[in-house]
């Protein structure tokens, strides 16, 4: 197998990332869809080699955490058994798109993501982080998530549009994956060591005008968990999914496939709501207004269990809620109305901002948190 790298980096398959835990192997489905067998598979592997859980990543992906180094060549093999990989590593870790869950066979979303995986070998040499996103449905449906290039919809026709502009260039479905790949090739010339993502670059060096002169449509509503037109919206709190619990759900519904999302949550292909506690199948859900990380003692860097506190302090927080393992905030990139940076074993609180930001209070432990609750 390849080295695994320690830290700092997306994980993919062919290279995993090394952790507290052992390897993080990271699945990219297609068009965000894994049929029954897939899934059924994934949760086995999950549970042979891993923890029992797959981590449902902010870019639709699944991660296998806790693969010792020496099962690595066997998860590999079945994840190529059921076309779940590139034979190509250098394909694999550009296959960083982001697609709107809700495509149907052979409609426009499905076209152009097909067209796009058939020009990867096309893209330059770009950091492992960058991402695509094709959101062509009525209204955008990803436009609060990761990706720097993005295809969408516009009041007519097609925009592809950079990542933090408010405008995009027209575009036509035969023309939108030639610009994608000139859009990527300007990327790649305008990247610095301190400014490695698209919104980061548009900081310092403004697109041609003649690719921001269309504006954006502004985006639809919020998915909500619940039954929907073709299938059922249900979520795991915190990203995590109970490999044993999605593989029985998927049996009794006699599931034909799931399709995965950005936002803690999956699409049952032509299912209903599932009767279990292992998901969420309720919209007011507290635990939906929250991110934490994996934190202690599965990632390196943090010093602090997050996930048993977050659940904890969910029903009790008003408004949006991040407890991160450290100051790199990797669950949530933008700012919460609460915010907990573990720093050498106790928390630092924010209120309005992330991670990163100066603390207004340092050094809480869990049950100084939990007895000021009501006044934070």
């Amino acid at each position: 197998m390849s080295a695994a790298t320690v830290k700092g980096w997306c994980p993919g398959a062919h290279r995993p990332m090394l952790a507290a835990d052992g390897l993080v192997v990271r699945i990219r489905p297609r068009l965000a869809r894994l049929t029954a067998a897939q899934a059924l598979g994934c949760c086995a592997l999950a549970q042979r080699y891993g923890h029992g859980y797959l981590d449902l990543t902010n870019r639709a992906n699944l991660q296998i955490r806790g693969v010792a180094e020496g099962d690595h060549a066997a998860l590999i093999k079945t994840l190529a058994d059921l076309d779940l990989l590139d034979t190509d590593p250098a394909l694999e870790s550009r296959r960083n798109i982001l697609v709107a869950p809700f495509w149907q066979s052979g409609d426009l979303t499905h076209r152009l993501t097909k067209a796009l995986i058939d020009r990867l070998a096309d893209l330059p040499e770009l950091p492992a982080k960058i991402g695509f996103a094709v959101d062509t449905l009525a209204q955008p449906l990803l436009t609060h998530d990761s990706a720097d290039i993005r295809i969408e919809r516009a009041a007519s026709g097609l925009i592809l549009r950079a990542d933090g502009a408010a405008a995009g260039r027209a575009v036509t479905e035969d023309t939108a994956i030639p610009a994608l790949l000139e859009m990527a090739a300007w990327l790649g010339d305008h990247l610095t060591p301190d400014h490695r993502r698209m919104a980061q670059v548009l900081n310092h060096a403004p697109l041609p005008p003649e690719w921001c002169d269309t504006p954006a449509l502004p985006a639809a509503p919020a998915p909500q968990i619940g039954q929907q037109s073709d299938g059922a919206l249900i979520g795991a709190a915190f990203g995590q999914i109970d490999a044993h619990a999605l593989a029985q759900v998927i049996r009794q519904h006699a599931l034909p496939a799931i399709r995965l999302t950005p936002w803690r949550m999956f699409y049952l292909e032509g299912g209903t709501l599932p009767d279990t506690d292992a998901f969420l199948t309720n919209p007011l859900d507290p635990v939906l207004r929250v991110d934490a990380c994996a934190g202690a003692p599965y990632c390196p860097s943090s010093s602090v269990e997050t996930r048993a506190l977050a659940a904890r302090l969910a029903p009790h927080v008003s408004g949006t809620l991040h407890v991160s393992g450290c100051a790199k905030g990797c669950a949530r990139r933008g700012p919460a109305d609460l915010t907990l940076t573990g720093r050498d074993g106790r928390f630092d609180l924010i209120r309005h901002g992330t991670a990163t930001d100066t603390p207004e209070r340092r050094a809480l432990s869990p049950d100084d948190i939990l007895r000021e609750v009501n006044t934070l």
